[in-house]
C-alpha cells in the first residue's frame, strides 16, 4: 500500500521571509533589490497586497542581512556596518524623524541562551530618556530620547508581552518602537548567520509553535520595527538537510572521482556547498532508496511524521551559542546606537 504523504500536516518552522518565498516558484506581490557589500550580502523584499495573501505573510519591508561569520573582528565590523545601513534606510522610509522618541523592547528568555538576543541587547543599550527627564535637562545635540526594557516571557510573568508593551507606550509616550527577538530557521547555514529586520512587526515564539498576541502597528498604534536573528532549527530540518547533504556529497565525489587536485584536500576540508548535485533518479535511488527520489517538502514532512508522535523534534542550537550570541548582540546593541543617536558617528 502507498504511503501518501500529507504536506498540510509539516508547517515550517521560519521566521525569515527569504525561505518563506523561496518555498514558491512564482514570485507573485513582491519587489525585490540585492546589494552586496564584500562578503554581507543585503536583500530587500517589499511584500505588496497580492503578496500578503499568497505568501501569508504581512505586507511590508523585510531587509535580510546574510553573512558567515561573526567571530572574527573584522566581519563583525562589517555586520554591523551593513547592519546600521539597513535600519537607516527603513526608518526613513517610515520618516522616522531625528528627534522622535523610541522606546526598544528585548523580547526573550535571559536564562535560556538560544532565546536570550532580546535581553542581551538591551544591555547594551545607551538609554537617554531619564536624562531627557531632568528638571532644566540640557542633552547635546545628536542624542535622542531613548528607552529600553525586557518585559521577559508569559511562561515567567504570566502577562501578555503586548499587554506589557501597551502600559509602557501609553506612560511615556515613543513615537517608534524597535522590537529584538531571536528566530527560528528552516535551514542549518542560516542559524546564526542572518539578521532580519522589519517594519511588520513580530508574533513572539512563532518560530517554536507558541505564537503570542502580535506586536506590530495595528496592535501598538506606533510604528514597530522588528529585528530578529535565527538561533534555532529544528530536528526535522536537520534530518532532512543532512540527508540532502548526503546527496551533494555523493554527486561532488563522482563529479571529482579523476580530479587529481581535489584528492589533496584532505576530506575534512572538501566543501562541497556550492556545488550542484546532479545525480540522476537511478543514482539516488541507488544511493538512498526510495528517500533519494522525495522532494525537499515531502522528506520534511515525512521526518516530521517519523520524530514528533514520539517527542524527538527538538529544537537544537549550535554549541557555540554562548559565544556567538555576545557577538551577535554586540553587532545588533552598536549598529542600533549608531543608527538613533548620531552623536556616535561624529
Amino acid at each position: 500500500m502507498k504511503h501518501e504523504i500529507n504536506l498540510e500536516r509539516y508547517a515550517v518552522r521560519t521566521d525569515l521571509i527569504v525561505e518563506t518565498i523561496a518555498q514558491y516558484k512564482d514570485k507573485k506581490g513582491i519587489h525585490m533589490n540585492t546589494k552586496q557589500f564584500d562578503q554581507v550580502r543585503l536583500d530587500e523584499v517589499e511584500i505588496d497586497e497580492e503578496g500578503e495573501t499568497y505568501y501569508n505573510k504581512k505586507r511590508g519591508m523585510y531587509q535580510t542581512i546574510t553573512f558567515e561569520d561573526v567571530t572574527d573582528h573584522t566581519n563583525r565590523d562589517k555586520v554591523q556596518e551593513v547592519f546600521s545601513f539597513a535600519l537607516k534606510d527603513l526608518l526613513s522610509k517610515h520618516q522616522i524623524k531625528e528627534e522622535d522618541t523610541c522606546l526598544i523592547i528585548g523580547l526573550g528568555n535571559g536564562k535560556s541562551t538560544p532565546d536570550a538576543l532580546g535581553p542581551k541587547v538591551i544591555q547594551s543599550i545607551l538609554v537617554t530618556k531619564h536624562l531627557f527627564d531632568l528638571p532644566g535637562s540640557n542633552v547635546s545635540s545628536g542624542y535622542r530620547n531613548v528607552a529600553a526594557f525586557a518585559p521577559g516571557v508569559t511562561g515567567t510573568t504570566g502577562i501578555e508581552t503586548k499587554d506589557f508593551i501597551l502600559g509602557i507606550t501609553e506612560k511615556i509616550k515613543p513615537q517608534f518602537l524597535i522590537v529584538i527577538d531571536a528566530l527560528a530557521a528552516s535551514s542549518i547555514d542560516r542559524v546564526n548567520k542572518t539578521i532580519q529586520m522589519t517594519d511588520t512587526g513580530v508574533h513572539p515564539g512563532s518560530g517554536i509553535g507558541n505564537s503570542r498576541t502580535e506586536i506590530s502597528q495595528d496592535t501598538i498604534g506606533i510604528p514597530v520595527f522588528a529585528i530578529g536573528i535565527p538561533t534555532v532549527v529544528d530536528a526535522v530540518t536537520i534530518v532532512s538537510d543532512t540527508i540532502f547533504y548526503m546527496l551533494k556529497h555523493f554527486s561532488y565525489n563522482k563529479e571529482n572521482i579523476k580530479n587529481y587536485k581535489t584528492k589533496l584536500i584532505p576530506i575534512m576540508n572538501r566543501n562541497y556547498l556550492d556545488h550542484e548535485e546532479n545525480l540522476s533518479d537511478k543514482d539516488k535511488m541507488k544511493l538512498m532508496g526510495l528517500l533519494g527520489n522525495l522532494s525537499e517538502e515531502e522528506l520534511k514532512t515525512l521526518v516530521f511524521e517519523v520524530l514528533t508522535p514520539i517527542g524527538y523534534n527538538l529544537m537544537v542550537t549550535p554549541k557555540e551559542i554562548d559565544f556567538l550570541l555576545d557577538q551577535l548582540s554586540h553587532v545588533v546593541a552598536k549598529g542600533i546606537n549608531e543608527t538613533l543617536h548620531r552623536q556616535i558617528n561624529s
